[in-house]
């Protein structure tokens, strides 16, 4: 028995689903159309049987009715005819009674038996003359029996067209249960079927663009499968978004390191002639090639934290920004002496706290204090405002702006000033990357906040980093 499972399970999973739902659906409705036909010729087959009995037992009633005290006797000996009755004899309960003419219909002792009151009427099928009969045995009174038959092949004939009809409905159901268990299994496999199709193009293609054509509808009124089929091309658009920015990336990566690798194949060909260099060429190349392995170092491990695309955020603590934002201040002036960077911090923010990273959220503002010394002209200020906005106090929404007073950033260049590796055509001649923005805007986000840039009025560049309000400490039991 184990063997025969295993035989079914390994032929299922050797045929596809479409042929499985075809057969579990034919094999259904042949059922119910063979088991309905079968009922329908036994119905048939009763009824027939049941008319003739009735035939029988009037003229049972007929011949006792006209011959009521006649002794044992053929009544009429006739049962080649189709006529009714075609035949019924008297028989009593004693054999040695019997009349001297041999009777036409079989007697046996269960005859007796009803003549002599031992046994229950009955009914029988026996066969004379070359002919089936159906014969009724029933009292006839005074220890005798009466025994009435008529021909039953019309029965058994109609009972044969029956059958070899209804056979034939069966059959022609088996058939169209086959036709309609197809239909229904390519109608409503097929978003399964171009579900399957697009997965294995792109598998073979390995292109995510290709989608799942959906049936028009309602959103609401959709079923399983075309939701199924929806989700199928969600997830596409996401893995074609994913593929195109790792694309982008190592593009992106590819253009901006061959730049500085070729400035230090440079200077490492350079030192490798040291011999002919004076020593201040030596101590130049040498420098140069220092600030080359320190700018492609800082470039690799900014994609390495952007390739991640997402911010890694170790145990969270309670931070204060306003201690952010003092730090980053005071360490951008020595980076940049020649621009003067302020702090103004609002009345409540300088008690706003917020769960964070502190380095990451210290990286986000150093990228931003870069940014906008690196386009502000010498001496003029970059003004870091820190102000809560909402009702709350300290615990309301908080917001850090960073503002310049350089060229500011043009409408054209607003859209993309996020992006991996994206620089303006003003700032194509200054030191960096591109990767700052992108930087800022992966942690900002990390932590529940959003950064945008726009245009300051005055002129310059700013940019606003908003918190949303503070969350309260969720009470606990005592």
């Amino acid at each position: 028995m184990s063997g025969v499972r295993r035989l079914g399970a390994r032929w299922r999973r050797r045929r596809p689903l479409r042929t499985r739902l075809a057969l579990a659906a034919s094999a259904a409705v042949a059922l119910v159309a063979v088991g309905v036909c079968a009922a329908a010729f036994f119905v048939i087959r009763y009824e027939l049987l049941h008319q003739l009995d009735l035939s029988l037992t009037q003229s049972a009633t007929r011949v006792i009715q006209e011959n009521r005290g006649e002794g044992p006797q053929v009544v009429a000996g006739e049962c080649r005819y189709l006529s009714a009755p075609a035949c019924a004899q008297i028989v009593p309960a004693d054999p040695a009674v019997d009349p001297g003419e041999p009777y036409p219909l079989p007697v046996s002792p269960p005859v007796r038996e009803v003549a002599a009151g031992k046994r229950a009427p009955y009914y029988s099928n026996v066969s004379r003359f070359g002919q089936p009969l159906r014969m009724l045995t029933t009292p006839f009174g005074d220890g005798r029996a009466l025994q009435v038959a008529l021909r039953a092949d019309p029965v058994e004939k109609g009972v044969r067209q029956a059958a070899v009809l209804l056979a034939g409905v069966g059959g022609v159901g088996v058939l169209l249960a086959g036709l309609l268990g197809y239909a229904v299994s390519r109608a409503g496999l097929a978003p399964v079927a171009r579900l399957t199709s697009t997965a294995e193009r792109i598998a073979a293609t390995r292109d995510p663009r290709h989608r799942i054509e959906l049936p028009a509808g309602p959103p609401g009124r959709q079923d399983e499968v075309t939701r199924l089929a929806a989700s199928f091309n969600t997830m596409l658009g996401e893995l074609e978004q994913s593929v195109s920015s790792q694309r982008r990336l190592v593009a992106d990566a590819s253009h901006e390191l061959r730049t500085p690798l070729t400035a230090l194949r440079t200077n490492a060909e350079l030192l490798a002639r040291g011999d002919r260099l004076t020593p201040a060429q030596r101590e130049r190349a040498s420098a140069a090639l220092g600030r080359g392995i320190r700018e492609v170092t800082g470039l690799v491990n900014d994609l390495i934290e952007l390739a991640r695309d997402e911010e890694p955020l170790p145990l969270l603590e309670d931070v204060r920004i306003v201690e952010v934002a003092e730090h980053t201040v005071a360490t951008a002036r020595t980076h940049w002496p020649q621009t003067p960077f302020l702090l103004d911090v609002g009345a409540g923010a300088a008690q706003a706290v917020r769960p964070g990273v502190p380095a990451r959220l210290a990286r986000l503002l150093t990228n931003l204090l870069d940014n906008a010394a690196k386009f502000s002209p010498p001496g003029t200020p970059v003004e870091v405002t820190l102000s809560t906005y909402g009702s709350g106090g300290s615990a309301g929404g908080l917001e850090l702006t960073v503002r310049d007073h350089g060229p500011g950033i043009p409408a054209a260049d607003l859209p993309y000033v996020f992006d991996r590796f994206y620089r303006a055509e003003a700032a194509r001649a200054l030191p960096g990357s591109g990767l700052g923005l992108a930087m800022a805007r992966q942690i900002a986000r990390a932590h529940g906040a959003e950064l945008t840039a726009g245009a300051a009025p005055g002129g310059g560049a700013l940019f606003t980093l908003t918190f949303g309000p503070q969350e309260p400490p969720r009470g606990g039991g005592q």
